[in-house]
């Protein structure tokens, strides 16, 4: 609810809004033009209230230059400042041994999540529960935690996700001292076998016997199927 930002994590007396509101008019003002030579700030404001609502989601330049009323180049060079600022991530997909039968456009995630609902007009804890973002949410601050993990201990985030033409999708494919784990996340607090489903036919496909995880909205491990265990969605 409160993003993961250090004043307004700890500090539960600091206004959410205005602290956020303050940081993106100061980020826009300041540190962007340093970046980039940017001519209508209004256009670059509307440039990130669709990249926040486009959070979780394939990148499609085309569409989001076309939205925002600017050119395809343009929006490039913006998703590159926000990438290199540290404002999103793109989470490249998982095609190793998979061929030509997989999507290998990368996913962008809009790190904070105090930010995305700032953006999004979301205010209250129960705007953004109820919200239709609340699955792209929960799935964008375990992808921002399992990088920080990586960064904190100083090695390179070997993180994607996986999708095939056909629709099949493993939301996270983790990478580390060269074993490989599929992940799915889920907002829900109601785990049945079939959230397991894609981890369990990606398995199949992919011949990797590792077990699988969801991250959901529990407070204990339990398990699903026999090669999948699902994980409250803080224990990172």
């Amino acid at each position: 609810m409160r993003g993961a930002y250090p004043e307004i994590r700890t500090n539960s007396m600091v206004d959410k809004k205005l602290w956020c509101s303050g940081y993106i008019q100061t980020y826009l003002e300041r540190d962007v033009r340093q970046i980039i030579n940017i001519g209508d700030l209004n256009d670059f404001s509307r440039f990130l209230k669709l990249c926040a609502a486009r959070t979780a989601q394939m990148l499609n330049l085309s569409e989001l230059a076309k939205d925002t009323g600017i050119s395809v180049t343009t929006a490039k060079r913006w998703i590159s400042a926000l990438e290199s600022s540290g404002q999103i991530y793109l989470l490249q997909p998982y095609f190793k041994n998979f061929g030509k039968r997989v999507i290998k456009t990368p996913k962008l995630y809009f790190l904070d999540t105090a930010l995305i609902t700032f953006l999004l007009g979301l205010y209250t804890d129960e705007s953004i529960i109820n919200s239709i973002f609340i699955g792209p949410l929960m799935e964008t601050i375990i992808v921002s935690e399992w990088l920080k993990a990586y960064y904190h201990r100083g090695e390179a985030p070997l993180i994607y996700y996986w999708r095939s033409r056909s629709g099949l999708e493993v939301d996270l494919i983790l990478e580390r001292n060269g074993k490989i784990f599929p992940i799915e996340i889920k907002a829900t607090s109601t785990l049945k076998t079939a959230h397991a489903s894609n981890i369990v036919k990606w398995r199949k496909l992919s011949g990797i016997s590792t077990p699988g995880i969801i991250f959901a909205n529990i407070k204990r491990i339990m398990p699903i199927t026999k090669d999948v265990k699902a994980v409250p969605w803080f224990v990172i």
